[in-house]
């Protein structure tokens, strides 16, 4: 059976931390796993709580000394798993504040089963919901998200952001071996790495589809760290590079 891998990005989670590593755990029980954490330079605690539940828990620990930004945090995690991984294992990214329920993992495991290379944790899925986040903030996700459908397709994609996603290894060591530590280049504009990282999957030929799930932003107790004009500038230099940039073609 393969194993699965779960990167966490974690920054002044403590409030929660604890809680999502015995989910994962009991989500995955029977199946072989390990977490990879990678502490983006927490003031809280969470350090302290993630070497006291490697004691008892499958983790290992990448610390960033100062905040360095999602973008690094992801890269970093990503290329610590997929250097210990098998081919026929399976890479999980999700949130580190407990606002994506572990459950979810069984049933994206499944898609992987039946020959998807990603599947994604999707709110715009039939069945789907989204619990706290403010109507503003939908409805940019919502336009944000329309346009990327329509500039940068992806076949069976329509959930761009979502960080909670299940990515097949040997197709994300492609992606390494394509782009290198240009994996996500565009790391300055914070929040756009994971569509980045999901449009240069699609570039390696990954077959991608989405599986509905409810993100309970009610549950998360620390406050959005996503700038607005950051996120809408960067998501016009993702477009711009998906059209004219060679690498970023699609095989």
């Amino acid at each position: 059976m393969s194993t699965v891998i779960v990167v966490l990005p974690v920054y002044n989670e403590a409030s929660r931390l604890k809680t999502l590593l015995d989910r994962i755990r009991d989500a995955l029980g029977g199946r072989a796993y390990r977490i990879v954490a990678v502490d983006d330079g927490s003031r809280d605690g969470s350090d302290a709580i993630l070497a006291q539940e490697r004691q008892h828990l499958p983790v290992e620990i990448v610390t960033h000394a100062v905040n360095r930004g999602l973008a690094q945090t992801l890269y970093d995690g990503l290329r610590c798993a997929v250097e210990q991984c098998g081919e026929d294992d399976v890479v999980v990214t999700m949130d580190a504040d407990d606002t994506h329920d572990p459950a979810y993992i069984r049933p994206m495991l499944a898609k992987i089963e039946q020959g998807c290379d990603v599947v994604i944790a999707s709110r715009f899925q039939p069945g789907a919901a989204v619990v706290g986040v403010p109507a503003h903030r939908r409805l940019f996700s919502f336009g944000v998200l329309l346009l990327l459908r329509l500039l940068m397709p992806i076949p069976g994609v329509r959930d761009y952001a979502c960080g909670y996603r299940a990515i097949r290894a040997r197709v994300l060591a492609s992606a390494f071996e394509r782009f290198g530590d240009r994996l996500l280049e565009l790391r300055q504009w914070g929040f756009i790495c994971t569509a980045e990282l999901l449009w240069k999957l699609r570039v390696v030929g990954a077959r991608c589809c989405e599986v509905p799930f409810a993100l309970r932003y009610d549950l998360k107790e620390s406050t959005s760290r996503m700038r607005v004009a950051c996120t809408i500038g960067g998501y016009g230099l993702l477009v711009w590079k998906s059209r004219v940039a060679p690498e970023w073609r699609p095989l």
